[in-house]
């Protein structure tokens, strides 16, 4: 059923008022147009409104039982867009986006901080998960826009590239391969390296490097999706990891340390994905205003190996 929203409007003021003239001087229309509306409005409920005469207009038993009903209706209409206009304004609403978890748990703590003290009504709902996941999630709408790498062009979807996120060696302090400045691939070949599977988005850079047909001989070890496990794995000695720097974030001590891997040089690109021609929320565009704001300038993110490292979830 379509609703009358102007013969609603025409039926509550000419209530109000008392007259057609005055009810058409409030809706600023000429009185033929406001009477226009009331018959069409009359017509598609099949009921009379008011009683007309050449002096006066009089609501019908109908009539006045309906008014508070239309009352309602145009009151929570008017909340309605009141709301959507302060939404398009000021940007409030709730944000929803997927991301991988490195970038969640290093880049977007200071960015969802400065969102907060902007807009502390707004709701922010992170959907952390693995590269292929983000992506799904932008395609089926479940997220806005997601934060993530995006090796392929896909036609459904955008990506806005952030910065590079270049791989290192994640080692423990005490291995000999933390004593170097840089690490080339082909340093791996005598110990035990931990790689990730299939899963992983990250495996794709990984199979590039011809290094990597060597070091296979001393892989013993392969984690499905995340970079935790592995990371884990090599605390207890187990082996050596290649991991974007962003799994290794600085603050607190540990026993592993990142260091460069070379020959060649691998990074992979962190950036916004969103889905083609689709028209993103206010509060959603604030949102990635900060992000681009804080690193869309920077080639490489402001959390690079450094001698102290806490491991995180890729």
């Amino acid at each position: 059923m379509n609703i009358d929203i102007d013969g609603l409007q025409a039926y509550v003021r000419i209530a109000e008022h008392g007259t057609f003239h005055q009810a058409a001087q409030a809706l600023a229309i000429t009185q033929p147009a406001l009477s226009r509306r009331m018959r069409k409005l009359e017509q598609h409920l099949g009921v009379r409104l008011f009683d007309r005469t050449t002096r006066r207009v009089s609501l019908t038993a109908v009539g006045k039982d309906f008014l508070p009903h239309a009352r309602r209706l145009i009151h929570e209409l008017e909340l309605s867009l009141t709301g959507l206009k302060d939404m398009a304004r000021h940007g409030t609403g709730q944000v929803v986006l997927a991301c991988v978890p490195t970038a969640a748990m290093s880049l977007l703590p200071e960015v969802i901080k400065e969102y907060s003290v902007r807009y502390p009504e707004n709701h922010v709902r992170i959907l952390d998960d693995h590269g292929s996941a983000t992506l799904l999630a932008v395609l089926r709408g479940e997220a806005e826009f997601g934060i993530s790498v995006m090796e392929k062009k896909m036609p459904e979807l955008d990506f806005e590239a952030l910065f590079e996120d270049p791989f290192v060696l994640a080692c423990r302090r005490d291995h000999p391969l933390a004593k170097q400045k840089q690490v080339r691939w082909d340093d791996l070949e005598n110990h035990s390296l931990i790689t990730v599977g299939r899963l992983s988005g990250n495996r794709t850079h990984l199979d590039f490097v011809p290094s990597m047909i060597k070091v296979r001989r001393v892989w013993p070890y392969e984690v499905q999706r995340s970079f935790w496990t592995g990371l884990r794995m090599v605390e207890a000695g187990l082996g050596v990891i290649a991991v974007p720097s962003l799994a290794l974030t600085t603050g607190r001590n540990s026993v592993l340390v990142g260091r460069p891997l070379v020959d060649p040089s691998l990074s992979r690109k962190i950036g916004i994905i969103t889905r083609r021609g689709t028209t993103l929320s206010p509060a959603a565009l604030q949102f990635i205003a900060l992000i681009r704001k804080r690193w869309a300038a920077k080639k490489t993110p402001h959390l690079m190996p450094a001698p102290a490292n806490t491991p995180v979830a890729a």
